[in-house]
């Protein structure tokens, strides 16, 4: 009987009647519970059999039957310690209600966990879905247009379904825009593709065709950055050329956009920052003028424009052929990214106003946690008053779609598990609005709390980052 009605009993509380899956993960399980009374899944503590039930516990161990009864153990952090409505089951839960309890996922149409990943990362950014809503376009010929508009369609899909949504108008779609994506293995399957690669594809068609916002939603006019992905997504880099060899020589500069960062992964890169700062600097190999040889140059780039949402290509691949063999070495990251030493020093002078703004907003933080400490005083939980948080603006006033500050915070992350980027299996890891995360594998999808997405780092055969994808830190006003 693979569901049975169980009862769960929660501090004064019992539910009775709770439908339970054991096909399901445990997880799915916890987050059912987390719909009826508020305790995230990570605070959760489900007695069953003497134990404590874990995440990844397989029912078949544990014999439930009909009626069994579960403890549950945890505060609803901010929530009431009890209901005062009648628990809602999701089988009587409407379509909005559905969404908001847990999102839903995308079928794997055949090796499209690649897709299916991005799709739910680019979703992350809300004001990318807003200009993806905006978009009138139609079907077109153009393959730019139409993968727009099947992105489109399919986030309107995600947002109204309850069940798993089949991506098969997406997925025809950009097997017409990029062919090689639709290549068959001989076993007449779909082959397993780059996910990093997908982003590009997507974000280059995205680009064509979603024009530039103002800060009020208004349609920009085209200029130097004229489309919505430069504007949010792109960056600036200024480099200086030296000649290593004849000192005396005039170095160049030059300046090129960047639409990720990446991060390359050598003995001694232990953390995203070193990474980072590492592949800022190269060595080539060109022509010398002055002397009419070949000789080795020094290229040193820094950051002259920030943009709002700051993609990080972690270079876990080392590309042989038509093959990538995979680099596992644990490089860690954090769930909030500052790259201020990596900017040109014109632009950390216009970043200092908004950070100065950051100081003293976590320097009163931190002495109002040390008073509240030092006066054994507890934080008041007061939510009746249901505020709503205004934020000081991210962007420069005359760059919108730039970043002011240099603070990012982890929106969500793209991990690959496998040993070479066209095998293997990829999920999406993305932040929610509320602070909490989700684990998107293909259909299926489970709450996880910041320490799960932070084990992404490598250092075995378990999934790990490979697409980091940044957002504004965001100031509360005073």
């Amino acid at each position: 009987m693979p569901v049975v009605n169980v009862s769960v009993k929660w501090g004064k509380q019992k539910y009775d009647g709770v439908q339970l899956d054991t096909n399901e993960p445990a997880a799915v399980f916890k987050a059912q519970l987390y719909t009826l009374t508020g305790v995230e899944p990570d605070r959760q503590k489900v007695m069953v059999k003497g134990g404590m039930l874990k995440d990844d516990d397989a029912w078949g161990k544990f014999d439930i039957k009909e009626g069994h009864s579960f403890m549950l153990m945890g505060t609803a952090g901010t929530l009431p310690a009890a209901p005062v409505e009648k628990p809602a089951f999701i089988e009587d839960m409407s379509e909005a209600e559905i969404a908001r309890a847990l999102p839903v996922g995308l079928v794997n149409m055949g090796n499209t966990c690649y897709m299916n990943a991005t799709v739910q990362c680019l979703r992350a950014v809300p004001e990318f879905r807003q200009a993806l809503e905006r978009f009138a376009g139609g079907a077109s010929n153009d393959v730019s247009q139409a993968v727009t508009v099947a992105m489109r369609d399919l986030y309107r899909d995600l947002d109204r379904s309850g069940d798993a949504v089949q991506p098969f108008m997406f997925l025809n779609t950009l097997h017409r825009a990029v062919p090689s994506f639709a290549q068959l293995s001989q076993q007449h399957q779909l082959q397993q593709q780059d996910a990093q690669e997908c982003w590009v594809e997507l974000l280059r068609f995205f680009g064509h065709q979603l024009p530039q916002v103002s800060s009020n939603g208004a349609i920009e006019p085209a200029s130097q950055r004229s489309n919505f992905i430069q504007q949010h997504f792109g960056g600036q880099l200024q480099a200086r050329i030296s000649n290593t060899e004849i000192p005396e020589e005039p170095s160049e500069t030059t300046t090129e956009s960047f639409l990720q960062l990446q991060c390359h992964i050598s003995a001694e890169v232990n953390f995203l920052s070193l990474g980072l700062r590492n592949s800022l600097t190269e060595t080539l190999t060109k022509n010398s003028s002055s002397v009419n040889r070949d000789c080795v140059y020094r290229k040193l780039s820094q950051i002259s424009r920030l943009p709002s949402y700051l993609t990080v290509n972690m270079v876990r691949f080392e590309w042989k052929g038509s093959s990538g063999a995979k680099i596992l070495r644990n490089v860690k990251f954090d769930a909030y990214l500052d790259v201020f030493e990596l900017c040109t020093p014109e632009l950390q002078e216009r970043l200092k106003p908004m950070r100065t703004k950051f100081k003293a907003y976590d320097d009163a933080a931190i002495e109002k946690s040390r008073s509240l400490k030092n006066s054994g005083g507890v934080q008041s939980m007061d939510t009746s008053k249901d505020e709503v948080v205004q934020y000081e603006p991210s962007s420069f006033e005359d760059d919108i779609g730039s970043n002011n500050s240099g603070y990012y915070e982890l929106q969500a992350v793209l991990s690959h598990k496998g040993r070479s980027a066209n095998s293997g299996h990829y999920l999406g890891w993305v932040r929610q609005n509320d602070g909490t995360w989700l684990k998107f594998d293909d259909d299926t999808v489970y709450p996880v709390n910041m320490d799960e997405v932070l084990k992404l780092s490598g250092g075995g055969d378990w999934h790990m980052g490979y697409m980091l994808l940044y957002g504004p830190r965001r100031l509360p006003k005073a």
